[in-house]
């Protein structure tokens, strides 16, 4: 079931609900599972920003192969065709991502009720944030969403990882990178 609902909203209760547990039953297990490595619970960025925030983790199976054999997608085609591409391709960027950045950094995403979104907040110590939009597609465009949300976190650094290899303006604020591009840039952080 969490690899049908990667990226998403996990409510305990419509999970223990289908399969027939109770949801402190299924709570326990996806602490067991946050605490073996095999599932990633992205916390929202809840700063004080006057707006009512979604505060619900999303979850991720951090190994998106797993995820892929869970749901039966067996090659590239089959994934392309499946619902769960879009959450697959966040959550491989989202933990290649982390596997880079510095060990100060704290990782969140932010959700407000009306539709302002920033899939992953990189908070480095000192409250400086990175504001991370990530798009399947090679050619990415951004909704209006995630302009909303950057005003209310105010990051100092905006990048939309997407699936090509260049790196372009999209705005005077705005880098389109690569996931390669965006790890290299943590990386030179550290150095």
């Amino acid at each position: 079931m969490l690899a049908h609902l990667q990226g998403g909203m996990t409510n305990a209760s419509q999970i223990a609900k289908s399969l027939e547990l109770t949801s402190t039953t299924i709570s326990r297990y996806l602490d067991l599972m946050v605490d073996l490595l095999l599932v990633r619970r992205l916390q929202p960025w809840t700063g004080n920003v006057g707006k009512r925030l979604v505060k619900t983790p999303k979850v991720y199976v951090r190994d998106s192969g797993i995820t892929h054999a869970l749901l039966n997608i067996q090659n590239y085609n089959d994934l392309l065709g499946h619902p769960v591409a879009g959450g697959s391709w966040e959550g491989f960027v989202i933990e290649n991502i982390l596997s880079v950045a510095p060990e100060n950094v704290i990782p969140f995403y932010y959700r407000t009720s009306h539709g302002a979104e920033i899939d992953l907040i990189l908070e480095f110590s000192g409250s400086k944030k990175w504001a991370i939009e990530i798009k399947r597609n090679s050619s990415p465009s951004l909704s209006k969403g995630f302009h909303l949300a950057c005003q209310d976190i105010n990051p100092e650094k905006k990048f939309v990882v997407y699936s090509g290899q260049d790196r372009f303006s999209m705005t005077s604020d705005i880098i389109a990178i690569s996931l390669t591009g965006l790890m290299t840039e943590l990386l030179q952080i550290q150095s």
